[in-house]
């Protein structure tokens, strides 16, 4: 909004979404539309274990491509996965990239794509809107096909590469975009009940921070957002106990793809940089960790009640709690009491994703990952550097604040 209060604002994302049970069977016909020949599809070694990529795989081969597989990929993919993934590209020839798998796959997909179109460097890309090129086009065509419904990763111009031993680095860049998504529920019916709840938590945090995004919140990223918390919040637990329902995984999915959509064009905040370092430094999945400290920075931001485009952040947490059905749910106060409600929507909301992540029996606090006390002042000075996501946050977070969140998470 411009300081005279009319609404502006730009909102990017991929131009075509396919989604339906068995979408993937029909990755010929979106590579022929790319006039993609041979494309490398980039995954991981769980997934071609599992078989999951196995009948998009023969769909192909029954048209008649010729599809090279990179599936070295891992969990937080050092600098060795991106440029190895580019040589083998280079080397065989390969004309378009499929980012098949979780967030991970889809990050290296992404680099893969630009770089194969770039006279520049990966460290030449990282930080944002450094991706430039003389080349048409910029990069060869994207197609992401997620496997979990988690990290939104399909629709964002985002990328995370593990530099060092705990250090990351981000590509954010509209380049980064695909050409197409396919969402197939069929393919996250197997996915684990721990996975699918980590990765659920992570979908739902990203919907919860765009929507509260101090900056570049704008009303389509809000509508994608509490749209995708309305999908998961009524799904998630069914999902993670009853993983072979269509409905609630293809919930899931959808909602997941939603909250991707929101976080691309209205950037996350605190709860992303405080988890950061969990992964970083004890390579904790990035679910997990966002889950941890998500209702510790819920309820710091609660206090004094700051503003976010005019709006206070417990009005905004009293839409959300709408959203996921609260009056349907037993929480802490009645809805007919305004006051009370919107003052204790910050404490409602902490509690709500604190008794969500215990029912999915997922770890509730730091010291149940062997964290101790000690390492809590390095966690945050790691926090401190992740100002690209403090900075969307809707109250200002110091060290002191970030050491109390860890505290409180302990």
């Amino acid at each position: 909004m411009s300081d005279d209060g009319e609404i502006t604002f730009d909102f990017k994302t991929v131009p075509t979404i396919r989604f339906a049970n068995g979408a993937a069977l029909e990755l010929a016909e979106q590579l022929i539309a790319l006039k993609v020949k041979k494309p490398l599809i980039v995954s991981d070694a769980g997934i071609i274990k599992s078989g999951v990529l196995a009948p998009a795989l023969e769909a192909l081969t029954i048209a008649s491509f010729s599809a090279k597989i990179y599936s070295d990929v891992v969990a937080d993919p050092p600098e060795s996965n991106v440029l190895n993934a580019l040589e083998y590209a280079l080397s065989m020839g390969c004309d378009g990239v499929i980012g098949f798998g979780g967030g991970s796959s889809m990050d290296v997909a992404k680099l893969v794509a630009v770089l194969m179109s770039q006279e520049q460097s990966l460290q030449e890309i990282y930080g944002v809107d450094q991706v430039h090129s003389s080349r048409v086009p910029f990069r060869v065509p994207l197609i992401q096909i997620p496997t979990t419904a988690g990290t939104g990763s399909e629709a964002t111009g985002v990328a995370i590469v593990t530099t060092g031993e705990s250090s990351k680095a981000g590509v954010v860049s509209d380049r980064l975009l695909a050409d197409v998504i396919i969402l197939d529920p069929q393919l996250t019916l197997g996915l684990p009940a721990h996975i699918t709840a980590a990765t659920g938590i992570d979908a739902m945090v990203h919907a919860v921070e765009a929507f509260t995004s101090k900056r570049l919140k704008n009303p389509i990223s809000d509508m994608l957002a509490l749209k995708a918390l309305a999908l998961m919040s009524g799904s998630i637990q069914t999902a993670v106990k009853e993983g072979s329902n269509s409905e609630a995984r293809s919930n899931m999915l959808l909602g997941a793809m939603l909250a991707g959509q929101a976080f691309a064009n209205a950037p996350v905040g605190a709860v992303h940089a405080l988890a950061y370092p969990l992964g970083g430094t004890f390579h904790i999945p990035h679910g997990l960790s966002n889950s941890l400290v998500l209702p510790h920075v819920l309820r710091f931001n609660g206090v004094g009640n700051a503003m976010v485009k005019n709006s206070s952040i417990n009005d905004l947490y009293t839409q959300i709690l709408t959203a996921i059905g609260f009056s349907e749910r037993s929480l802490t106060f009645s809805a007919d009491d305004t006051d009370g409600f919107n003052s204790n929507a910050s404490e409602t909301l902490a509690d709500y994703f604190l008794n969500l992540a215990i029912d999915l029996g997922l770890p509730s606090r730091l010291q149940a990952l062997k964290i101790t006390m000690s390492d809590l002042p390095k966690l945050a000075q790691e926090a401190m550097l992740q100002q690209r996501l403090l900075i969307n946050n809707p109250r200002e977070v110091s060290y002191d604040d970030a050491l109390q969140i860890y505290q409180n998470a302990f």
